[in-house]
This record gives structure tokens, sequence and C-alpha cells, in this order.
């Protein structure tokens, strides 16, 4: 099946490349474009999803490593501390390998990439490895971590202006969730194998990784109109909204992906006596990502209806308000209480993660006006400067764990560190985006 039969007359084709795209057009939208734009959408979803699921490998691959391996905590935070800091920092030019390579051809690329650590996981890992080892391990299997930016930059381009907000909602979720099945298929092999195999985890994935590098390079498609607004970068940059919008994503999107790399390892330390077995704390580790996951569209949708700094606003108090529950479960060593404060925490990240995404655009348009193209310009390139930063809040999310179990054997003053940083965000948020002063300035 190639794009030549399902495209509009008016459309020009050089292999997988379409040289003019107007999603735009209502008939040039329903004569085969939106085809065109799904089936995109959808090899899409699977190599960035199958992306998320690498970049989380290690917050598995950690509750495999018992004392046989010799690795403290403190170890164990740093494994997942390190892919979760290289995926962020790939994003930015990630988000640039669309414009350099074409949408599909990025895709080929970034997905058989996930072969190298999915790979070297599956033939190394097992007891005598050293540290170093396996923070390289961990380090390459950061790639996965990139694969959100440049999908998230490719399907923006092939989805009209009233889909972009379902498409990039839908997009993202699916990715996300890859999170979820990683740590879904760590408990499928700890039942069925057991703690002895770690490799199998990793194993699994390879198969999965040639199906989205072969189904990206037959059914998807390159935008010859794609492409990055030149200074684009340089310009958001020196915007004060770019800075803002990022320490407001590293509050929603960096607590999702730092929560989900720790949270395995926190039950374990933090309920020793209740998960002192792996396959244990498995069974409940996937079910904050996954809720997290689902929910982001909701975010979106409600930041569409009530305004996305609201929803904001609103969202980070719950989040302080979740992780005092947690504190105060983990004092009083309430297991049941502490699963309800944490699991809340995931669903309100993904909440956060949908409306923060949302609040970006809007910004822009009220901002620019009189000026659409610059309006889109600079929203698409604080989108790529936004998620690299967020990204990196899930490296401080697992270094405030590190440093609070090395410091005071508990994980209380992390949860203190994250209820402070929650205030700052509301504070934040009403200052720059709902007092009365800043809602005549720009309505978010």
């Amino acid at each position: 099946m190639t794009a030549v039969a399902e495209r509009p007359a008016a459309s020009s084709i050089r292999g997988h490349w379409i040289d003019d795209w107007n999603p735009e057009d209502p008939a040039f939208w329903a004569n085969g474009g939106s085809k065109i734009a799904k089936r995109n959408l959808i090899f899409s979803i699977f190599s960035e999803h199958i992306g998320f699921s690498v970049w989380s490998l290690w917050s598995v691959m950690v509750l495999f490593l018992g004392p046989q391996y010799g690795f403290d905590p403190a170890q164990k935070f740093l494994l997942t501390a390190v892919p979760t800091l290289v995926g962020a920092l790939l994003r930015i030019p990630y988000t640039f390998a669309v414009a350099r390579f074409g949408g599909r051809n990025w895709t080929i690329i970034s997905a058989s990439m996930l072969l190298v650590p999915a790979v070297l996981a599956a033939f190394l890992i097992e007891p005598g490895v050293s540290f170093t080892t396996c923070l390289i391990l961990g380090a390459l299997a950061g790639v996965g971590g990139g694969n959100f930016a440049s999908s998230m930059a490719n399907i923006n381009a092939f989805f009209p202006n009233r889909y972009k907000g379902w498409a990039l909602g839908i997009n993202a979720g699916g990715g996300n969730i890859g999170v979820a099945a990683v740590q879904l298929v760590g408990l499928f092999v700890l039942a069925v194998f057991g703690a002895g195999h770690p490799g199998i985890v990793a194993g699994i994935y390879i198969p999965l990784i040639v199906l989205a590098t072969i189904g990206s390079a037959i059914w998807m498609d390159n935008l010859s109109q794609a492409r990055n607004e030149k200074r684009g970068m340089r310009d958001a940059v020196k915007e004060s909204h770019t800075w803002v919008m990022s320490l407001l994503y590293i509050g929603t999107f960096g607590s999702f992906i730092g929560f989900g790399f720790a949270f395995g390892q926190v039950l374990q330390v933090q309920f020793h006596d209740q998960f002192d077995t792996p396959i244990k704390a498995a069974y409940l580790t996937f079910l904050g990502p996954l809720l997290g996951s689902l929910i982001r569209p909701v975010g979106g949708a409600l930041a569409d209806r009530l305004g996305g700094a609201k929803v904001t606003f609103v969202n980070f108090i719950a989040m302080g308000l979740a992780t005092t529950v947690v504190l105060v479960a983990a004092q009083q060593r309430s297991l049941p209480l502490y699963l309800v404060g944490f699991i809340s925490l995931f669903v309100l990240s993904g909440v956060g993660n949908g409306s923060t995404y949302k609040m970006i655009p809007a910004i822009f348009k009220a901002k620019y006006a009189d000026d659409d193209h610059q309006s889109r310009r600079i929203s698409g390139a604080v989108i790529g400067v936004a998620g690299a930063i967020g990204g990196v809040g899930g490296v401080l999310v697992n270094l405030a764990f590190r440093q609070s179990f090395l410091t005071y054997k508990d994980a209380d003053a992390a949860y203190l560190g994250f209820i402070g940083f929650y205030a700052l965000c509301v504070i934040v948020t009403w200052v720059v985006y709902l007092r009365p002063g800043a809602r005549r300035t720009i309505a978010v």
C-alpha cells in the first residue's frame, strides 16, 4: 500500500515525499488527506510507544537487581536518573531532525536506534555486571526519550488546526502508555520466568522495534513543507513565556516520568516488609503511569473548555495536596493511603501534561494576534524547549529520592521538596497568567 493511491489529484509525490500538503483545505482533507494523516498517526504512535517503553526500561530492570548484584538504593535511583536525563536532552535535536531528514525517514532511524539499548540489555544484564556497565546501558536507553519530540513535531504538520489538539493528544497519550506497558512486560517476566532473567524484558521489545521500523518504512510519509522555521529556537529562548512554561512542565511531565521511573523502587525501599520480592512491587507499578497516560487528553479537553491556566493552577494545588497525603502515609506506614496519594499524583500529572501543553499555543496566539505565522513559529519551538526541560524534571525527581534516602534513610525530604515546588508553580501560574492584570494582557 502506497500513499499515491490515496492522494488528492492536486498532490505531488516523489517516493514517500509529499510536496504539497494543505490540510486546512476541507476539500483536500476529505479527498484523501485525512486518510494519509491518520495512517501516519497510527505508525507514529506505535514507534513513540516503543520509544517510551525503551526509555522506561530501567524503571523495570532495577526491580530485578537483587542483592546478588550488589547495588544499593542510591545507585538504583541513579540508574533511572541517567536515561531520564539523556532522553530529555535528546528532545531538542530530535525536534529538528524531522525537518532535516523527513518525518518518515527520521521515524525509521529513531526506531531502529532503539535496537542498541534493547539488544545490549537483553544479553549483558546478569549477576556480576558492573555498575558502570549498567550506567552506560541506561544512558543508551535514553534514545527512546527523544522519540516524543520528533513524533509530535511530525504529526503536528499532518493535521489541520481544528484537529491538532485531538491528534497531538492521542499521539502523546499513546506514547506515554509505553511507560505502563514496559512495567506490565516486567510483571509478566517476573511471574513466568522469575527475577533471574531481566534480559527477557528487553528481549521482548526487539521484534517490536523491528516491526515499528518496517511499518514506518512502508506506511509513513515525509512532508516537504514540514520545515522548522529558521531562528525559531533562537527567538523562542528570548521569550519569557518559554521559561515560565518550561518550569510548569517540569512540574507536570517531569513528575509523571520521574515518578514512573521511581515508583517501584520507592515501594521496595519504603515498604520493604510488604514488597520483599520484585513481583509484589510490579503488580502495582504499572497502574499509576497507565492512568496518567490515559487521562492526558482529558487535561487538554478541560483546558479547551475552562482555560489552560485555570486548569493548571487548580491541578498544581491538587498535586501539592496529593503529595501531602503521600508524606503522611509514609510517616504512618499506611500502604493503602500511600497508594491512593501516589496514584492520584500520576493522574494529576497526566491532567497537567494536557493543560500545560494546551497553554503554549494559546499564549502565543494571544501575544501575536495579528501574525498567525509568528504565533505558530514561536509556539512550535517553545514546545520543543519545554518538552526537553520538562523531561529534566524526571531527573530531579529521581535525584531527590536518591539524596533523601542517602541522607535521612527515608523519602520524607523528597516529598517536602515536591510540595514546595508545586507551591511555586501555583504562585507562578497565578502571577503570570491569572491575576487580573495578567488576564488583561494575555488570556490562556
